[in-house]
């Protein structure tokens, strides 16, 4: 039986992947000091015997009994209204969470796996963003903390991979959303579809026409599979290369959930990229993996959860 370790293990995307090493079989241990994690996320694990969930700070030292196949550090703030409230704790969780859950693989002999960002990029000023790109970042801008604490916490993995030979996965992750995400997040998804089903306006940024590419939480968790399983040491994206302007998935979030909500628009946000697609050609060639699920099955998947949830 295969032994993981999930930092961030309450979280969005660390939820997701605790539920789908269960369903291989896998003992799978969760680690999040609930700051923007949720029980609930993980509530319909604790009958599984083989899950064990540890309400603690990654950026203290830690100690797991018996052996680890994988540790994967998904731990950290993820949205700006998130890392601007605890900019302190994002940096940290970014530095000194990564330096303990390295130490932990290491001393385990598992493979490390980290949960980078398409933040790295920046507002990037090639489209789409290759991983060959260094980026173009604000390092004392808004988003600074979070982007630097993921740029540093790449380098962190790569030294102790050329170091130590250690062996590390780094998986820059584009726009995911599904269920599990927070009604109050943030982002563009669940602020769309919680003001959509409130009947509040839906608030765009800028003129909308800035873009993403949402990727579905089911594509991103088989990406990150695939991503651990191989033996590719260099940073990857998973993202979906389609791209879409923010107004766009505005109006398909208001025709979705039959909302007669009015779509408004607010002021850009400082250093909110402008542009966000990733190149995906090296994980179609070395992984064999592409998104599968378009945004409006997707978005039909999530929406159920939000009213739910609201």
């Amino acid at each position: 039986m295969k032994r993981i370790l999930i930092t961030g293990g309450a979280g969005f995307l660390g939820s997701h992947l605790c539920a789908h090493y269960l369903k291989k079989g896998w003992e799978v241990i969760a680690i999040d000091n609930l700051k923007t994690g949720s029980l609930e996320n993980i509530e319909h694990l604790y009958p599984h015997k083989r899950f064990h969930f540890i309400n603690k700070d990654v950026t203290e030292y830690m100690v797991v009994p018996g052996k680890l196949d994988y540790v994967l550090h998904f731990a950290s703030p993820a949205s700006p209204v998130d890392y601007q409230h605890w900019p302190i704790p994002t940096l940290k969780v970014g530095a000194l969470g990564t330096h303990k859950a390295l130490g932990l693989a290491k001393d385990k002999k598992a493979v490390f796996v980290l949960a980078s960002t398409s933040e790295v990029y920046g507002d990037p000023k090639i489209s789409p963003q290759p991983e060959t790109y260094w980026g173009n970042v604000n390092p004392i801008g808004p988003r600074g903390v979070y982007d630097e604490a993921k740029r540093f916490a790449e380098a962190l993995t790569m030294a102790y991979h050329n170091y130590h030979g250690m062996e590390v996965r780094i998986a820059r992750i584009f726009n995911t959303y599904g269920p599990h995400m927070r009604l109050k997040d943030g982002r563009a998804v669940p602020n769309f579809i919680t003001q959509a089903l409130s009947g509040k306006p839906i608030t765009v940024y800028g003129d909308g026409s800035q873009t993403r590419s949402l990727t579905y939480i089911s594509d991103v968790v088989e990406g990150i599979d695939r991503l651990m399983r191989s033996r590719l040491n260099e940073p990857i994206n998973i993202g979906n290369p389609r791209e879409m302007t923010l107004i766009e998935i505005a109006r398909l979030v208001k025709r979705l959930t039959k909302s007669k909500s009015r779509i408004v628009f607010r002021r850009l946000p400082i250093d909110d990229p402008k542009v966000r697609c990733p190149n995906i050609a090296r994980a179609r060639a070395d992984l064999g993996w592409e998104p599968k699920v378009s945004l409006e099955e997707g978005l039909r998947r999530t929406i159920p959860y939000f009213r739910k949830s609201l």
